[in-house]
């Protein structure tokens, strides 16, 4: 099984699917309490997620990051 102690379905990368399969072995990574494999899984969920915006969307992760600057935004004055 590996690093994972659940069987994880693997997804397709660029699609959806590799996103869930990487929140969910970062999921399993947190259960074991393993900062190190979670950030491997935070890296490989970032791959997984800027493949799927480039497919799907035909953009870049720096256009996300200025939609999730305006989310911190507001979420720090507590106007969403």
């Amino acid at each position: 099984m590996g690093y994972h102690k659940k069987d994880i379905p693997r997804g397709k990368y660029g699609h959806f699917s590799k996103i869930k399969e990487e929140f969910v072995e970062l999921e399993d990574a947190w259960e074991q309490d393993d900062l190190v494999l979670q950030l491997c899984e935070l890296a490989d969920l970032y791959g997984a997620i800027e493949q799927y915006v480039w497919r799907k969307f035909d953009m870049e992760m720096e256009d996300i990051k200025k939609f999730s600057d305006k989310t911190k935004e507001a979420f720090k004055d507590g106007s969403r």
